[in-house]
């Protein structure tokens, strides 16, 4: 009887043992949540400035490539003796203000690419919400600028409507109104601007056409969550452009969605 209790006992320590492993196998990410700022009718310049600054060195992203100097214009310092953005914006183009300028320049990237850089910006008005948008355009405004972003300049937010979906999708909490059509959320994630995805979007990063017969559904899974874990090769120069947010964008459901839609492409 104690030898077989013995086993009993070995093989539930083994069991535990096994599926320990495997969960310290799954990486953990944290991801910054783009939340709505609530900004009222009367907002001040200095509170836009503040909440603009937490989301260009947070849940943006933006650091990851300006601020450098190398992959995008520096959007922090002196940029090549032009100035600071907000001296600058305002001279960009001709007939636009400095805060129309920036706002085409997060809305619609490649419409004007600074010269010497690559177009390889992603829309970020499909990334985070307009209160957010709107803040960091005030917060670019005021590095060597003046601030005239208003709360006037920020959409009221439809009602039961996620930010960053458009009206007459499905209500919800999560991205793309909680759909989870895989092509939905590939234009509405941004990674449309990017990626590659048969005879649609970018190419900044790796082509996903056939994502499918290079990487497992666990390793794109991983790719998404935590982009800059596993670098394409080809692709060094630009780890760190891809947002780590998704993993708190996106439902449980959307993720397994995209991630076996991206498994499949083959």
């Amino acid at each position: 009887m104690w030898a077989t209790n013995l086993r009993i006992v070995a093989l539930v320590l083994g069991t535990l043992g096994l599926y320990t492993l495997i969960a310290n196998e799954i990486p953990q990410v944290q991801s910054e949540v783009p939340q709505t700022l609530a900004l009222g009718a009367d907002v001040t310049p200095e509170q836009l400035v503040a909440a603009g600054e937490r989301v260009f060195t947070g849940a943006g992203g933006c650091t990851a490539c300006h601020g450098l100097g190398t992959r995008a214009p520096n959007l922090l310092t002196d940029e090549k003796g032009t100035g600071l953005i907000g001296e600058r914006c305002g001279k960009r183009e001709p007939g636009k203000s400095c805060k129309q300028y920036l706002y085409e320049s997060l809305d619609n990237p490649n419409a004007s690419v600074v010269p010497g850089y690559e177009p390889i910006m992603p829309a970020v008005t499909r990334q985070l919400p307009p209160a957010q948008v709107w803040a960091v355009i005030a917060f670019l405004e005021s590095q060597g600028g003046s601030v005239d972003v208003t709360a006037s300049d920020i959409p009221a937010q439809t009602p039961g409507l996620t930010p960053g979906a458009s009206p007459g999708s499905a209500g919800g909490g999560a991205l793309a109104g909680g759909s989870t059509d895989p092509m939905t959320l590939f234009r509405v994630g941004g990674c449309v601007g990017c990626h590659k995805l048969g005879a649609e979007g970018g190419a900044v990063g790796p082509d996903l056409s056939r994502i499918g017969a290079r990487q497992t559904a666990s390793q794109i899974r991983v790719s998404i969550l935590d982009p800059d874990a596993r670098i394409t090769p080809g692709f060094e120069n630009f780890k760190g452009i891809m947002p780590k947010t998704f993993g708190d964008q996106l439902t449980a459901a959307q993720l397994e969605a995209l991630v076996r839609f991206l498994a499949a492409r083959r």
